[in-house]
């Protein structure tokens, strides 16, 4: 088949350091690629793939003048879209893969080949909502089922979970002391949650986040005053051998989530690690981390505490055995491939 893979415009694929859903449309597209597919992807200029590369911009727009401004990043991704657009309606293709979201659906209608959606983020806000509900004919595959709840009746053709690359997360048997919290420094992943579990659980914390540019007064006003670098230490945002490092080496990964986590791709690297997930009950959770077998799910602050104190009873080869079975690559592909035949088919 010959498939365009539609990634986001604000880091490259794969992505240099922090990118969920960008290095999920790599994972995709060089599987794809593998398995004789004529894949083009449609991204930043910096990325690296072994598909055809037709660049949207020359640089991912988080690494450019462009990233430090919402509203003018925010109108560089039409700009892009007007781009992609123009290649889409000279070249034809089996399958147009969107994983920009609601932004390309307006212009679905134009398009003479069979586009697909993947939806990377939450389904709960007004005016994404408003766009999804206008075209809910068109085919959506959710990261989780949980992520389905807010558009439960969006036309969804599958539920596809995030695979990864999982000889590129080398197990540990045995961590260090510490606990580890990863993603972004924002409200919604649970920063100062996690600092208070480590805190009353008497732990250190290594903490490897990104710092967006909507998060960087929250960062200053309610995380920044809680790091000591001693028990609570801050280290930026890591690369995939950062990532690594921290992950293989930690007793458990905190995720104190405050939102309806459509996936979470670091509970599923850090489980690969051998490293078990302390996790609250929220969003894919329940989907991604088995309870008292790969982790622990829990409610609050307290909850989480006793949950450290009972780490050691999580078989760390338990968790490795959990994603090699439910997350790899393989699973992943297998499933995209079998929903592109049965588009084509129509």
């Amino acid at each position: 088949m010959k498939i365009a893979q539609i990634a986001p415009f604000e880091e490259p694929v794969p992505p240099k350091k922090y990118g969920g859903t960008e290095l999920v449309v790599y994972n995709l597209t060089e599987e794809l690629v593998r398995r004789g597919h004529e894949v083009v992807l449609f991204a930043s200029g910096d990325s690296k793939t072994s598909a055809r590369l037709l660049p949207v911009f020359p640089k991912a727009l988080r690494k450019t003048k462009i990233g430090s401004d919402l509203k003018t990043r925010e109108a560089y991704k039409f700009l892009g879209i007007s781009q992609i657009l123009s290649t889409l309606l000279k070249e034809r293709f089996d399958i147009i893969h969107n994983h920009i979201g609601w932004r390309l659906l307006p212009f679905a209608q134009i398009l003479q080949d069979k586009i697909i959606t993947t939806l990377h983020g939450p389904l709960n806000i007004g005016y994404q909502k408003l766009i999804y509900k206008k075209f809910h004919d068109l085919p959506y595959i959710s990261i989780s089922k949980n992520q389905r709840t807010p558009l439960s009746k969006l036309n969804f053709v599958a539920n596809i979970y995030n695979g990864i690359d999982i000889e590129r997360f080398p197990f540990n048997y045995k961590p260090k002391d510490y606990l580890a919290f990863l993603g972004r420094m924002s409200p919604e992943k649970g920063p100062v949650e996690a600092i208070k579990i480590a805190k009353k659980a008497k732990m250190k914390l290594i903490m490897a986040a990104k710092i967006d540019l909507v998060d960087q007064e929250y960062f200053a006003r309610e995380v920044k005053p809680l790091i000591d670098d001693k028990q609570i230490k801050f280290i930026g945002e890591v690369n995939h051998q950062g990532k690594v490092k921290l992950l293989k080496n930690a007793k458990a990964l905190i995720t104190p989530i405050q939102w309806e986590e459509p996936f979470g791709l670091f509970f599923v690297e850090a489980m690969a690690c051998g490293t078990p997930v302390i996790a609250f009950r929220m969003g894919s959770v329940p989907e991604v981390v088995k309870d008292g077998k790969t982790g622990f799910i829990v409610k609050n602050i307290k909850e989480a505490v006793e949950a450290v104190k009972n780490i050691d009873q999580i078989k760390r080869e338990d968790c490795r055995i959990w994603v090699e079975k439910n997350f790899p690559i393989k699973k992943m592909v297998d499933d995209y491939e079998k929903i592109y035949y049965q588009i084509v088919k129509k």
